[in-house]
């Protein structure tokens, strides 16, 4: 089902979703088992399933440092398949720009849809590590834009290289990303909510924000979207503080503010086990707001662990 459809079915109610990493290579999948078990009481509707990119890992090589490409994780579409047959839950796959030529893409498309997935995330990516700006493949989507009218395109039968006259064409519901602080490369929120209303206006069916700790931040952000004439779900994301450097890596990574509240309590802390503590109270707190205000979803970065997110959705759901 559709991640509109889910939405429209609750009747107002909020759902319960959050998203999950592959394991890297080398790891069982019940690792990530493992993790959904716990969460799977709350009934999600549906999982997100991040993709990576290849990366390029230097070696050294008679004296010298060379580098090769490798990809560290297992490919989403197989993990978002295997979780599918085991939950009989939907599954979001991510489709990135950055890595992948559109007929790459296409194929990840293809593969989606004979697997009877009907939701994918379409993000431009980062930049590598080695890289300082965001670089497209040669023969690869530039933006987030242009992959939402690529898949807009398949779900009306027009593959990169002919048109396919069949009954049975893809019908993929399309989510974006959105940034309540704006993104880390743009040069104002305004500038951003354009970007944004170009995405929907190329297909995209919903939109998932980007983390923030500043509700207020979401609802101006909600707001300002509407006024700009972006009328599809705008689904909060949020991520439970875990480890003390999340205060300097958080804002330096994803360009956020982190309210004082939260900073001298995680401050106050002694132990990493202390900061998971407050970050699950914090985000309690956080939800309980966006809870009341009637957003569509709460969605969760579980970035691999989900004890925490248990023991918030406890409190919620």
């Amino acid at each position: 089902m559709k991640i509109t459809d889910h939405i429209k079915e609750a009747n107002g109610k909020t759902l319960f979703s959050f998203e999950i990493i592959p394991p890297k290579k080398g790891n069982s999948i019940q690792q990530l088992y493992d993790n959904i078990d716990p969460l799977m009481e709350f009934k999600p509707p549906f999982i997100d399933v991040t993709t990576s990119r290849e990366e390029y890992v230097y070696i050294e090589k008679e004296g010298l440092l060379d580098r090769k490409i490798t990809r560290m994780r297992p490919g989403t579409v197989g993990i978002c398949a295997a979780i599918k047959h085991k939950y009989d839950v939907d599954t979001v796959p991510h489709v990135l720009c950055g890595g992948f030529t559109k007929e790459e893409t296409e194929y990840v498309l293809v593969d989606c849809h004979y697997l009877g997935i009907q939701n994918v995330m379409a993000l431009r990516g980062d930049a590598m590590s080695h890289q300082k700006y965001f670089t497209p493949n040669k023969d690869g989507n530039h933006y987030a834009k242009d992959l939402v009218k690529q898949i807009h395109n398949l779900n009306e039968g027009k593959y990169l290289h002919d048109v396919v006259e069949t009954n049975n064409c893809s019908d993929f519901c399309i989510g974006v990303a959105g940034y309540p602080e704006k993104h880390l490369e743009a040069p104002s929120l305004q500038t951003d909510l354009k970007r944004l209303k170009e995405k929907v206006d190329a297909g995209a069916n919903y939109v998932v924000t980007q983390m923030f700790f500043d509700n207020q931040k979401y609802f101006e952000f909600v707001e300002a979207a509407k006024k700009a004439g972006i009328n599809v779900p705008i689904i909060p994301g949020i991520k439970p503080i875990a480890v003390k450097r999340h205060l300097q890596l958080l804002p330096q990574v994803f360009r956020i503010d982190i309210p004082e509240i939260l900073i001298d309590e995680v401050e106050k802390c002694k132990t990493n086990k202390d900061v998971r503590q407050v970050g699950i109270e914090f985000a309690i707190n956080q939800s309980k707001e966006l809870l009341a205000a009637g957003v569509p979803v709460l969605h969760y970065y579980s970035m691999g662990k989900s004890d925490n997110i248990h023991a918030i959705a406890s409190e919620l759901f």
